[in-house]
């Protein structure tokens, strides 16, 4: 037996903002442990159990080790040369533009927060002139959309929450998502923090909180304008502020005349005085932070309305700019002054006919044959894209599909051509950033079978494409050392983290906005949006209604502590993960589940017109009549999907991130199923 060796690394689950320090033990070159890193400034020790089944990743006997091929029903062994010429003959055969690329959170296990995976990719894309998107269109980039508009993109820290806000409102923010703003909650709550949950169902965050509002889906943005309506009618807001700071008061002012609370409650299914409590509340507290929800809430046709009136209320309060105030840390989110430079080679684009971000237009190339080759790496695309019966066929009629991944899933088994395996976490030197530390990922394994790192992978396609400049570096942290060359890390590179034992703080401040200058053309607030305006989108904060539907329950999903996205199989492939979490579990409250003849633990069947999933039922008071929920990422939860495009293309990449999500909305029936659930 060797000896025993512990390395600093974090855990490859990217559960953002919260991303967690993590002590590996190698012993006789395989991982022998993991545990949480007490040193670790930003999760103190803590590890969830998604990080504790790290550990069977490495030597999982599931993972896909070799390069392989499909051969009629099965798959054959083969080499990487056969492999990547493949790729090249085809790409040549189509040409750049016919051909496409997109990552998952797979494909940056071991450097979020530093992007450089998807900077790789990007760069490649823009020399070659192939089609790329930017995986934000399946996570945060609605929701932040809709705050840019208003001007308030930069979050502030949950050290800054946990030691000055008086008032928190976790608004859609499921502390599953991220649990460690779980201890600096409970330390403002030790100090006295009142903390107001708003949410569809009773998640975890309701533990943790002294008063919990449970609405209706999508309705997020008529309660923020009811709170606004009784904000301005009783003179609560921060008249010197928003003199200052802000553009279209007067406007605002007569638009949430409208909105009273009478309407806001019809609307969302709370009683009118809980919202003039609420509002009265949040104007009277200072200093008052709101934890915005950074995926799921935003998954509607108009959920990038909600952060967009929601992001209205902290400078309608004067609360910007300010220790405890502002907007709080959310998925996808940068702290004031957080940047990195790029090599994305953005200048080098070529001209062509590119596919905007667009969930839907991506499919729609995929259905005409604009795009024929497909490179998927770190990604399960039936899994994360919208009305993925759609998806489903479309992929079947592509000349090309490649998967890069450590596991096989449900895209790759049903779809891919080609099969490239995939170096985990520990094969390969990477670097995450939190919203205040950067934190080296050193190689401490060596990588099995022959699997490759991405970086491996593009440089060879790119020699075989005779894409020129690809990999100017000289070393194989080349372009982390680039990536990291910038004020805000002190210029960082790899050999400096690694001797300054892996961790260094950003230079950041914890308070978002402390010079009040915000992120739009004019610099102020803008409650009205010219920008919106322009691209044809109202230039006020407004509610859309959801259209009538035939089918009576409004489906919700969401993240649990057990899984995280598509990763690893949806979790299948990790023992602890699929021990934990074995069958589909829909949420259901005791009125509808009573109506239907369902009880606890019933096998039961989701069903619209445009499909229909199998899952077992938790009927519960912890969700209210008319919504159910059930946790994303199950095989054939997006055949229920909508994936109606929400935004103009012209309006996607407005702020340098994709609000091209399609609508993951649905509205559904369930019914008892013969078959039982899972």
């Amino acid at each position: 037996m060797g000896s025993l060796r512990t390395f600093r690394t974090m855990c490859p689950m990217n559960c953002h903002p919260t991303l967690c320090g993590m002590l590996v033990e190698v012993e006789d070159g395989h991982l022998a442990g993991v545990r949480g890193d007490p040193d670790n400034p930003d999760s103190r020790g803590f590890l969830c159990m998604r990080g504790h089944a790290a550990r069977e990743i490495p030597d999982n006997p599931q993972r896909v080790l070799h390069p392989l091929r499909r051969a009629g029903s099965g798959w054959q062994r083969t080499t990487w040369d056969d492999a990547l010429d493949t790729i090249a003959e085809r790409a040549r055969a189509v040409g750049p533009q016919a051909v496409g690329a997109w990552s998952g959170h797979g494909f940056f296990a071991n450097n979020y927060g530093t992007r450089l995976s998807v900077e790789l990719l990007r760069r490649f894309a823009n020399l070659y002139g192939c089609q790329t998107w930017t995986p934000t269109m399946i996570c945060w980039g609605l929701g932040a959309f809709g705050l840019g508009l208003t001007g308030v993109l930069r979050a502030s820290t949950k050290e800054d929450m946990g030691a000055n806000s008086a008032l928190i409102v976790l608004w859609g923010a499921n502390l599953a998502s991220q649990p460690n703003t779980g201890p600096h909650l409970a330390a403002a709550r030790r100090r006295g923090a009142h903390v107001v949950t708003i949410d569809v169902r009773r998640t975890e965050a309701a533990a943790q909180s002294d008063e919990t509002l449970l609405i209706r889906p999508g309705t997020d943005a008529a309660l923020a304008l009811g709170m606004m309506h009784v904000i301005v009618a009783e003179r609560l807001h921060d008249a010197a502020f928003v003199a200052s700071h802000t553009v279209g008061f007067e406007e605002l002012s007569a638009h949430v005349a409208k909105h009273d609370p009478g309407w806001a409650a019809s609307v969302c299914g709370i009683e009118p005085d809980r919202i003039v409590a609420l509002a009265r509340q949040y104007a009277t507290t200072r200093p008052a932070m709101i934890v915005l929800g950074g995926s799921s809430m935003h998954k509607g046709k108009a959920g990038w309305q909600g952060a967009r009136a929601i992001g209205c209320l902290p400078a309608l309060t004067g609360n910007l700019g300010i220790a405890g105030g502002g907007m709080g840390p959310r998925h996808g989110a940068r702290s004031h002054g957080q940047e990195l430079a790029s090599i994305g080679a953005d200048d080098c684009r070529r001209p062509g006919e590119y596919v905007p971000n667009q969930m839907s237009r991506v499919i729609e190339a995929l259905e005409d044959g604009r795009v024929r080759v497909l490179l998927l790496f770190g990604t399960d695309m039936l899994s994360s894209y919208a009305d993925a019966g759609r998806v489903d066929a479309a992929l079947e009629r592509t000349d090309l599909v490649v998967s890069y991944d450590l596991f096989f899933h449900d895209t790759a088994r049903r779809h891919a051509d080609l099969f490239l395996p995939a170096t985990s976490w520990l094969e390969d030197t990477g670097c995450k950033s939190t919203n205040t530390h950067l934190y080296l990922m050193p190689k401490v394994l060596e990588a099995p079978g022959e699997t490759r790192p991405a970086a491996w992978i593009l440089r060879e396609l790119a020699k075989r494409l005779d894409v020129q400049d690809y990999f100017p570096w000289s070393t194989d942290t080349g372009p982390l050392d680039a990536l990291l060359d910038h004020p805000a890390t002190g210029h960082a590179t790899a050999a400096a983290l690694a001797a300054e034992g892996g961790i260094r703080p950003l230079r950041i401040s914890h308070v978002a906005y402390p010079d009040l200058r915000f992120d739009t053309p004019s610099g102020k607030v803008e409650f009205v949006s010219q920008r919106a305006a322009t691209l044809g989108l109202p230039a006020l904060p407004v509610f859309q209604s959801a259209a009538p539907d035939a089918y009576p329950l409004r489906l919700c999903n969401g993240r649990t502590l057990t899984h995280f996205h598509a990763f690893y199989d949806r979790g299948r492939a990790l023992p602890s993960l699929a021990h934990a979490d074995p069958d589909p579990l829909l949420w259901i409250s005791f009125q509808d589940a009573k109506g239907r003849g369902i009880a606890e633990g019933d096998g039961i069947r989701i069903f619209n017109a445009r499909g229909e999933m199998r899952s077992r039922a938790h009927v519960t008071d912890r969700i209210p009549a008319g919504t159910v929920w059930i946790r994303d990422g199950w095989d054939g939860l997006n055949t229920l999907t909508s994936g109606e495009p929400v935004l103009p293309d012209a309006a996607v990449d407005l702020f340098g991130f994709s609000g091209g999500q399609a609508d993951f909305e649905a509205s559904v029936d369930v019914s008892l199923s013969t078959q039982g659930g899972g």
